[in-house]
């Protein structure tokens, strides 16, 4: 397995972490969020998902 695969497979192994924490430790929470998401409009939510992707590809760029 090259490098590169194996740094991906690592990156994608520590997301699901990460997205596992919240849903683990506050399940209710977590499903009250959920249902607040379902009610967002696409714009809104597609202007989420961007400013996520910027703001990790910043960070990514600052810490390499």
């Amino acid at each position: 397995m090259n490098e590169l695969t194996q740094h991906l497979l690592v990156a994608f192994c520590l997301m699901l972490i990460i997205e596992g924490i919240l849903p683990f430790l506050y399940p209710q929470r977590w499903r009250q969020l959920v249902v607040q998401l379902a009610q967002i409009s696409d714009r809104n939510m597609r202007l989420l998902g961007l400013g996520s992707m910027l703001l990790g590809l910043t960070l990514l760029l600052l810490v390499r």
